[in-house]
């Protein structure tokens, strides 16, 4: 038995069921990343930054129909199904090359965008909009408060009009915080554009190291299948 056949199938066996386990994997992390993104969509100007993202969903969801493929095609000897395996390995590995390098690029605009935009938002609260409760989800979430620190909140029409921040800045909700400046050690004095940075760039980066985990396996799967379908057409295919 040519042991390198064998193994080169088992490889392909193992890596159909891993496509569904990575499409199950791909498909959390995605949709986490997108759900970051849209509880704190106002605050980015660009939505572009969704497209790593959204091509790792799109990869996961078919990861699963491709592990199917990799099951029929080698449990039933197909030769044009083998081929038409190792075509989409190597489609899926161009699409992670290409979330890679979205994501490289993404990642470091984020900082660009929010700086851009987190002042703007900050000055729309008004206690009632939209743009009200980003800010308050956003200040809540990550303890912070203002874009840059506490103290920008001075520069906005809610500050002049109320001499007060939000009480989505207090550090908590039982501790007699009225939102005051002077009452400092009551506040969330962090800023929130550092955090968010921190948080969304944290999160590509997780997407990334998954990709590329994933992109190297499937070089494995590439390699198993050329060993099969470029051996000796004479001989036969060996069942499991």
């Amino acid at each position: 038995m040519d042991c390198g056949i064998m193994t080169s199938k088992l490889i392909l066996l193992l890596l159909s069921l891993v496509f569904w386990a990575a499409g199950a994997a791909l498909t959390y992390v995605g949709v986490s990343v997108i759900k970051s993104y849209n509880n704190y969509e106002h605050f980015f100007e660009d939505q572009y930054t969704f497209i790593p993202a959204a091509i790792i969903v799109a990869i996961a969801v078919l990861m699963f129909i491709v592990g199917f493929v990799g099951c029929f095609a080698t449990l039933t000897e197909s030769c044009f199904g083998l081929g038409f395996f190792l075509l989409v390995l190597l489609v899926f590995f161009a699409g992670e090359i290409t979330a890679l390098v979205f994501g490289f690029i993404y990642r470091g605009k984020i900082k660009d965008d929010l700086e851009h935009t987190m002042t703007g938002v900050f000055q729309k609260y008004d206690g009632q909009n939209s743009e009200t409760r980003a800010v308050d989800y956003l200040q809540t979430q990550l303890h912070c408060c203002g874009a840059k620190n506490y103290t920008d909140w001075r520069n906005t029409t809610w500050f002049s009009t109320n001499h007060t921040v939000p009480l989505s800045c207090c550090a908590t909700h039982n501790s007699g915080c009225t939102g005051r400046l002077d009452q400092p050690t009551l506040l969330n004095t962090l800023g929130c554009e550092f955090k968010l940075v921190q948080l969304l760039q944290d999160a590509i980066s997780y997407v990334m190291l998954v990709v590329v985990g994933f992109a190297n396996f499937k070089l494995f799967g590439v390699v198993s299948v050329c060993v099969i379908t470029c051996r000796d057409r004479q001989r036969h295919y060996l069942p499991l």
